[in-house]
């Protein structure tokens, strides 16, 4: 009896760290594995930085920096805003996995940033390469995981869909409005939140803020109506299944302590 109880006590622990990691047995996760840091808590090594107005791998005033073990997007060295939005690239192009951000929101706003940019950063998946992209082009055709931050009164959901140069199905329907609100609480202030987002290729994903799945969608594909995509489509057809991985930057200072990531076996 005792013997059963260990083993019904072991089944169920297995069952919690599924659970938790967002995998689900019959989708064919491998849950075994452990986080892998994609920002080594040091240097950029491993990232690529792309802005608008600027070639691949320049890093205009020092935008994009490491101080202190904290992944930094910041625009104290620029004196007002004038669409120097900027892309951060992992070197390398994901499919299936679980990606863990920890981000918050600090300091203020550059000034001449668009009101919409008011804490408001994003995780890019399912990304063009920087090397594909144009040299005035703002966003990479991907999908955006969309992380806002409150205002002190106001509701303002965190862990949104945005769709540049893309459409997703939701409910069985093509979805092609840019931006979707989650059903994430707001998180005001400076407080750290954990963004995770499960990618299954071509079929589902889910975003996961603070332990709690506040959205999904299935079949990410091109937007057959963006000039940019259509560029894309042309190489690698209508749907994405994979890509790369980047973090925003427009307008506001935000800062990251942790970027992690597990290789779904599927």
């Amino acid at each position: 009896m005792k013997k059963n109880k260990l083993i019904i006590l072991q089944l169920l622990l297995m069952i919690t760290m599924v659970e938790f990691l967002g995998c689900v047995p019959e989708q064919g996760c491998n849950c075994n594995n452990e986080w892998i840091d994609l920002f080594n808590g040091k240097d950029l090594t491993g990232w690529t930085p792309k802005v608008t107005g600027y070639r691949v791998n320049e890093n205009p005033r020092n935008l994009f920096r490491v101080e202190d073990c904290i992944l930094k997007v910041s625009y104290d060295k620029y004196d007002k805003f004038s669409g120097q939005f900027g892309h951060l690239f992992y070197n390398e192009k994901f499919s299936h996995y679980i990606l863990r951000v920890e981000y918050r929101f600090v300091g203020q706003q550059l000034p001449m940033g668009p009101s919409w940019a008011f804490k408001n950063s994003g995780i890019m998946i399912h990304s063009q390469s920087p090397q594909s992209m144009r040299i005035d082009q703002d966003f990479p055709v991907s999908i955006e995981v969309q992380m806002l931050g409150g205002d002190g009164t106001n509701p303002r959901s965190t862990g949104n869909l945005c769709t540049p140069g893309t459409n997703v199905v939701m409910n069985g329907k093509l979805v092609t409005d840019h931006c979707i609100s989650s059903t994430s609480p707001t998180y005001h202030g400076d407080q750290w939140v954990t963004m995770e987002v499960e990618v299954h290729g071509n079929e589902l994903i889910k975003h996961i803020v603070n332990g709690e799945v506040v959205m999904q969608y299935t079949q990410p594909q091109f937007d057959e109506k963006d000039p940019d995509a259509l560029m894309l489509i042309d190489k690698q057809g209508l749907m994405l299944s994979e890509g790369f991985i980047c973090l925003q930057a427009e307008s506001h200072p935000v800062e990251f302590r942790k970027v992690q990531i597990i290789l779904l076996n599927e």
